[in-house]
C-alpha cells in the first residue's frame, strides 16, 4: 500500500503538482482565441436553455435537463469549502483569478462538450452515450481505443469510486457536526436515497437534478442577495479588495499576487471541471439540433458553477467578520459556516447544512453516472451497470460511517490528473473538426436560421452516427 501511495504522489505531483494548471490555462487561452472568443460571442444565447425545452421526444433528455445534471455535478464541495480554501491561502484576490479561469473554461467546456455531442450514439432507450472515450474512438480511430480505455478506467476510480467517498464523507461529518446525528443512520440515509435515483438511470437521474439543483442554486443565491442587502455599503470595498490583491497592489497573504494566483486558478478549475472530460459525457445525453447548442449550454454550466455560486460563498466569507487576512486558523467549510451564521444567526448553520446535503447529493448521482457512461464504453454486459451501482451505493456508504475510510481513494486525485492530460491532448487532436461544426453553427445563424440543425451530409467524412442527425432535419 505505501509503495502505490508513491506511485499516486508522483502521478499527483507530474500531474496537478506543476503541469497541469499551467495546461488547462494555456490551452483555454488557445481554446478562446481559435473560435473567436465564443463564450463572449454566445453569452446571452446560454441563457435561452433556461427556457426553452428542445427536445420533443418524451423518452429523450433535454438540453435543460442534461444542464441541470452538469450543473448538480459541477456544485459541489468546492464551492462551499473551496473557496474558503483559496480565501485562507491566497486572499481576496484569489476570488478575482477564479472569475477569470471561470470566463476562459467557458470556452474550453464548449469544445469538449460539443464534440461529446457530435460523436454521441444511442444507447437504446431514446438517450444517449458520448464522452471522450466515443470521442477518441470515432474521431481519431480504433488506433487510439488504449487511450480511451485509460480514459475509462481513470473516470470510473477518480468519479464513481473516489469523489463519491469523500461526499459521503462530507455529507456525513456535516449533519453530525450540525444535528448531531450519527454517522450510521446518515449513511444509511443517503445511500438508499442515491440508490434509488441511479438505479432509475439517467431518466430518473435528470429528473432528479430538474427539481435539487434549482433548489440547492437558487436557495443559495437568495441567501446571499439578502446578505448583500444587509452589508450593501460594504459592497464596493470588498470588490476593490478583491482586485488590488488579485494585482499585488495590496498583500493579505504571503506569496501575494503569486499566492492569488495560485490558488484561484486551482480552485477554480477543480470547481467547474472545465478540461477534465467529465462533463462531456453528461452533455452528451442531451437530445439537441446542433452539437454546438449543447455546448453552449455546457458553457452556461460552468458560468453559474463559479461566477455565480463560488462568488455567493466568497461574498458570503468577506464581507463577514470572521474572515481575517493573513490567518490560517479556521478554513474550509467552517469558514464559510462561521461566516454565514455572523450574518444571519445561529440558525443558518442549518441551512448550510441542508445545502451541503444537496450539493453532495447531486455530485454523488452525476459521479455515478459519469463511471455508467465509462462502463459501458469498455462492456455491454448490463451486469456491469448492476455491479457498478451496488458497488457506489457500498463507496458512499463507506465514506459516511468510516471517514478515515476515504484515505483508500487517495488516487482519486492523481487519475483525474490523468484523465484530464487524456482528454485535453484529445482536444487538440479534434480541434480542427470543433472549428468545423462551429463554423457551420455560426453560417446557419448568419442565414437567419433561429435553430441550427447539423446536416450529416456535409460532414460525410466523419465517423458519426447518421441517423441521429439526420431526422433533426425533418
Amino acid at each position: 500500500m505505501e509503495l502505490l501511495e508513491k506511485v499516486f504522489g508522483v502521478i499527483g505531483d507530474l500531474t496537478w503538482g506543476w503541469s497541469l494548471i499551467p495546461f488547462l490555462v494555456i490551452l483555454g487561452v488557445f481554446f478562446t482565441i481559435s473560435t473567436g472568443f465564443v463564450q463572449f460571442q454566445y453569452f446571452i444565447r446560454m441563457f435561452r436553455v433556461l427556457t426553452d425545452n428542445e427536445s420533443a421526444d418524451p423518452n429523450a433528455i433535454s438540453a435543460r435537463q442534461a444542464l441541470l445534471v452538469s450543473v448538480g455535478g459541477r456544485v459541489g464541495g468546492g464551492n462551499i469549502a473551496g473557496v474558503a480554501v483559496a480565501i485562507t491561502l491566497g486572499g481576496p484576490g484569489a476570488v478575482f483569478w477564479m472569475w477569470a479561469i471561470a470566463l476562459i473554461g467557458m470556452a474550453t467546456s464548449l469544445v469538449e462538450c460539443s464534440l461529446a455531442q457530435l460523436y454521441k450514439r444511442p444507447s437504446g432507450d431514446g438517450t444517449f452515450y458520448g464522452g471522450p472515450a466515443r470521442s477518441i474512438i470515432h474521431g481519431l480511430g480504433e488506433n487510439y481505443k488504449w487511450l480511451a480505455i485509460i480514459y475509462s478506467v481513470c473516470l470510473i476510480a477518480s468519479f464513481a469510486f473516489g469523489f463519491n467517498a469523500f461526499q459521503g464523507n462530507t455529507i456525513a461529518g456535516a449533519v453530525q457536526d450540525s444535528l448531531g446525528i450519527e454517522r450510521l443512520w446518515t449513511g444509511i440515509l443517503f445511500t438508499v436515497i442515491a440508490g434509488f435515483v441511479i438505479y432509475g438511470g439517467i431518466h430518473r437521474i435528470a429528473k432528479a437534478a430538474d427539481i435539487i439543483v434549482p433548489i440547492m442554486a437558487v436557495g443559495y443565491i437568495l441567501m446571499t442577495l439578502v446578505i448583500l442587502v444587509l452589508n450593501f455599503t460594504e459592497i464596493p470595498s470588498v470588490i476593490m479588495s478583491i482586485v488590488k490583491n488579485a494585482f499585488g497592489f495590496e498583500e493579505a497573504v504571503s506569496g501575494g499576487m503569486g499566492a492569488a494566483i495560485a490558488q484561484g486558478m486551482r480552485r477554480g478549475l477543480f470547481s467547474n471541471e472545465a478540461g477534465l472530460g467529465s462533463a462531456p459525457n453528461v452533455a452528451a445525453t442531451a437530445d439537441v439540433r446542433h452539437p454546438i447548442s449543447q455546448g453552449i449550454t455546457q458553457s452556461l454550466s460552468v458560468f453559474i458553477d463559479t461566477i455565480i455560486i463560488c462568488s455567493c460563498t466568497a461574498f458570503m466569507i468577506l464581507l463577514g467578520d470572521v474572515y481575517v487576512a493573513g490567518s490560517e486558523g479556521i478554513d474550509g467549510v467552517v469558514l464559510t459556516q462561521q461566516s454565514l451564521v455572523s450574518h444571519m444567526g445561529e440558525w443558518a448553520k442549518y441551512f448550510l447544512t441542508g445545502a451541503i446535503l444537496l450539493f453532495s447529493l447531486s455530485s454523488i448521482i452525476y459521479n455515478y453516472y459519469l463511471g455508467e457512461t465509462a462502463l459501458t464504453f469498455m462492456t455491454k454486459q448490463r451486469i456491469a451497470v448492476h455491479i457498478l451501482r451496488v458497488a457506489v451505493m457500498g463507496v458512499v456508504f463507506l465514506g459516511a460511517v468510516a471517514p478515515a475510510a476515504t484515505s483508500v481513494f487517495f488516487f482519486a486525485d492523481p487519475m483525474m490528473g490523468i484523465l484530464a492530460v487524456v482528454n485535453l491532448l484529445v482536444l487538440m487532436m479534434l480541434l480542427p473538426t470543433l472549428n468545423r461544426i462551429l463554423k457551420d453553427f455560426r453560417q446557419q445563424l448568419k442565414a437567419g436560421v433561429q435553430r441550427p440543425v447539423l446536416d450529416p451530409d456535409k460532414f460525410a467524412d466523419l465517423d458519426i452516427d447518421r441517423s441521429v442527425w439526420a431526422k433533426k432535419l425533418n
